[in-house]
């Protein structure tokens, strides 16, 4: 897939000259979401394009799942993203000929993702056949302080001689429909056309649109209004879309502007209120007015960027692209309210817009430490679903809850058990998100639905673990987070995760005794818990002095990297059957646990286990590339951790992986952040205290960031003479373990530390051949 080229530039993200051969990409890439709603960065006049898509979160439809052999306790409907009535579209005749990019050739062609400003800027300059010489300025927002509001602001302008113009705006249903990969001719019928229209009106510059989606019911409503300077207006309805006419003669000079406000609106329950809501934030942002909603957009993201803006000296791609990824970050969860944010946000239909354990593992944790207050309403979502884990658990005849491993309403839609059911560790991975957040918060478990959650998981815990005959506690036929070794016994990342599941639950509930009861836990549970934990079988392998990634995993057959270096992704070109029990890692699994699970290695395992794995990892997740830069900052690589977050943090803007256009890698955007704090910054959150360890690569000459710990703002500023961390906001002081060294940080008294110099105890370790970091 061709990436589009942008500018270097610290705080705008610009395609100085659009190629329609990389839109599929740019449409990901510039793409502008609130967490409620979502729209792909296409061009106004929609063609050419790649794949349209205005969506809002946890709007979906239900398919049949088909297996070519039935089993017990298979899901048997899957989940799909749909998109809802998309009002992107501005289509734009001069003198009876459409714009089509394509054909006019401009002179200019440009677009600009503003970060400070959350607005998508375009001009266009070309020649009609007139010979008349036209500009066109448009600029779209995604409004991040009226929730249900999109705006655009469209210019046309005749530079240099007469234009008759018209402009062709939609409000438009069915423009997108889902992909999904299946055969299975019902899924299409499902899927195609998933919505009913149930009612439609017209005003003279606009109107709305209610829909049902068939099978799962849910309504959504879209209006819109045009407000014009000096043009015809004229409104048409039919089934599935609201086209409205703005005509113009224009002489030398003369322009038309429209500006164009979108609502939307859905629910579960009843659809008729829907039109009147999705009206009333037509009205809420006309009231505003275009210059009203760009300077609330600039008030909110002044709020951001005073609290979470990350700063590199020495690289400016990478200033570029942290900052990218810390507006996507914030962008996709800033307005989300029940429901989740998927793999992909709301910028396209990769894995069906599903969310999974990637959220809670990555996205989740950097909002926590960002924007806690979205980060809680993500938690919030994740703990509703817990009765669909209750059934999900009943029907794998389990005690207590199995969260889906994917989904959008939290029941299970995964059809493929090695990859999803298999991989419980799910359910620890969700259970330390809501620990992370009381522990960096201070606020309490409950206001999140955390205990429950922490309950439930240990009881599922309890009921699929073994205890053997020698009093080990083992976990039989699981699946970690790399996929290329899969159903394995005593997969060490998905142990040491339930050991943890399994304290933080006994020590939840021996601080919340009386809640504890309510949810029925006695201190004979609580000790059972305590004792499972301390048995946790780990595998070790004596002989290498490594840690085998599950058992006996160290004894399989070594993969041929330098004779496959061509045959990536490996999954796409070996059978499971092969690879499965081959010494091929796809995603950091191991290694991940050295990070999540700190306490349970030493330092020389931390480095040896490290080497080991590295030359075994080819990263064909975009998940793995932070894991492995926080850990080989934790080894003391600061070099090469560096070269990791370049790839994670350029995974997008430079299409690393190869499918950015099906939409961005949220995962891997939480965990650009989570690497250059956890990993450059040394920063460790899972302690009373607030831990720092910093170190600076060769090629950079400073790092700052800010964090919000327990209510209190932090700005945590890294260079050669050392690091010095200030408190911005709060009432302090706050307590901060830097390099092991307890320090108070108290208001307009900064502390300081020198700054360490690497120690690693083992050379910087090599990666399978051809699999090197890629920027």
């Amino acid at each position: 897939m061709n990436a589009p080229a942008f500018d270097v530039d610290p705080w705008l993200l610009r395609e100085p000259s659009v190629d329609p051969a990389t839109l599929a990409v740019a449409e990901s890439v510039l793409s502008l979401s609130n967490g409620f709603v979502g729209v792909r960065g296409t061009l106004d006049e929609i063609d050419p394009s790649a794949r349209r898509g205005t969506f809002l979160s946890g709007v979906h439809e239900t398919h049949p799942l088909s297996y070519p052999e039935g089993g017990y306790g298979h899901p048997e409907e899957g989940q799909a993203m749909v998109a809802v009535p998309d009002g992107t579209a501005l289509r734009l005749l001069v003198d009876g000929v459409p714009l089509d990019v394509r054909e006019a050739r401009p002179q200019v062609h440009e677009r600009t993702l503003d970060l400070r400003a959350g607005t998508l800027a375009r001009r266009v300059r070309w020649t009609a056949l007139s010979g008349t010489t036209l500009e066109l300025r448009t600029c779209r927002l995604v409004s991040l302080a009226e929730r249900s509001v999109c705006a655009v602001r469209y210019e046309v302008r005749a530079l240099d001689g007469p234009a008759h113009v018209v402009v062709r705006s939609e409000l438009a249903a069915g423009v997108a429909p889902p992909e999904v990969e299946s055969d299975d001719p019902r899924v299409a019928e499902a899927l195609d056309d998933p919505f009913e229209t149930l009612r439609r009106t017209r005003t003279e510059a606009g109107g709305a649109l209610v829909l049902r989606t068939r099978r799962s019911r849910i309504g959504v409503a879209a209006a819109v209004h045009h407000d014009v300077e000096a043009g015809r207006v004229r409104t048409e309805v039919d089934d599935d879309r609201v086209v409205t006419t703005v005509a113009a003669d224009l002489a030398a000079g003369e322009g038309l502007v429209i500006v164009k406000t979108l609502g939307y609106s859905w629910s579960r329950e009843e659809a008729d209120s829907l039109a009147a809501e999705a009206s009333a934030a037509v009205r809420s942002g006309r009231d505003r007015g275009w210059d009203g909603l760009v300077q609330a957009q600039r008030a909110v993201l002044d709020e951001l960027w005073a609290t979470a803006d990350v700063e590199v000296d020495g690289d400016p791609q990478l200033q570029q692209a942290l900052r990218y990824n810390v507006f996507q970050l914030f962008c996709a969860a800033a307005c989300v309210t029940d429901a989740p944010v998927g793999a992909k946000g709301l910028t396209g239909t990769g894995y069906s817009g599903h969310t999974f354990w990637d959220v809670e593992g990555f996205v989740v944790p950097a909002l926590t430490l960002l924007r806690p207050d979205a980060a809680a309403r993500l938690l919030r979502w994740r703990a509703g679903t817990l009765d669909a884990a209750r059934e999900r658990a009943d029907t794998l005849q389990l005690q207590g809850a199995a969260f889906a491993w994917r989904t959008i309403d939290g029941r299970e839609t995964s059809a493929y058990w090695p990859a999803s059911t298999a991989a419980t560790h799910i359910n620890a991975d969700i259970s330390r998100a809501f620990w992370l957040y009381r522990n960096v918060t201070g606020e309490d478990l409950d206001s999140v639905g955390g205990l429950e959650v922490l309950v439930e998981t240990a009881r599922l815990w309890m009921s699929m673990g073994h205890e053997d005959a020698a009093g080990g506690w083992h976990l039989f036929g699981m699946t970690g987070p790399d996929e290329y070794t899969g159903v394995v016994d005593d997969n060490v990342f998905t142990n040491l995760m339930a050991r943890r599941n399994l304290l933080r639950a006994a020590d939840a509930c021996q601080e919340q005794q009386d809640r504890a009861a309510e949810l029925g836990v006695d201190h004979t549970e609580a000790a059972a818990w305590r004792a499972a934990a301390e048995a946790v079988h780990v595998p070790w392998d004596e002989g290498l002095r490594v840690h085998p990634a599950n058992q006996n995993f160290t004894t399989y057959r070594e993969w041929r990297f330098e004779d496959k270096r061509d045959s990536y992704p490996v999954q796409e070109h070996q059978h499971y059957a092969k690879f499965y029990r081959r010494q091929v890692v796809k995603q950091a699994d191991l290694v991940q646990a050295l990070w999540w699970c700190r306490d349970d290695f030493t330092t020389e395992e931390v480095a040896r286990d490290l080497e080991y794995y590295e030359a075994r990892t080819v990263r064909d997740s975009s998940l793995s590339a932070a894991v492995q830069a926080v850990v080989c900052a934790q080894a003391q690589h600061p070099d090469l951790a560096l070269r990791y977050l370049r790839e994670s943090a350029l995974v997008d803007l430079l299409d690393v992986q190869g499918n950015t256009a099906k939409g961005l890698h949220l995962a891997s955007i939480g965990g650009t952040w989570l690497t250059f704090a956890a990993g450059l910054g040394g920063l460790r959150e899972d302690h009373e205290h607030l831990e720092l360890a910093p170190l600076l690569p060769s090629a950079l000459t400073r790092t700052a960031y800010r964090i919000t710990w327990r209510g209190n703002l932090l700005h945590v500023e890294s260079t050669g003479g050392g690091t010095t961390v200030t408190l911005e906001r709060g009432s302090g002081p706050v307590d901060v373990v830097v390099d092991g060294t307890l320090l108070s940080v108290a208001a307009g008294s900064p502390v300081r530390a020198p700054l360490r110099t690497p120690t690693p105890l083992l050379a910087e370790p090599t990666q399978p051949a051809g699999r090197e970091p890629r920027t």
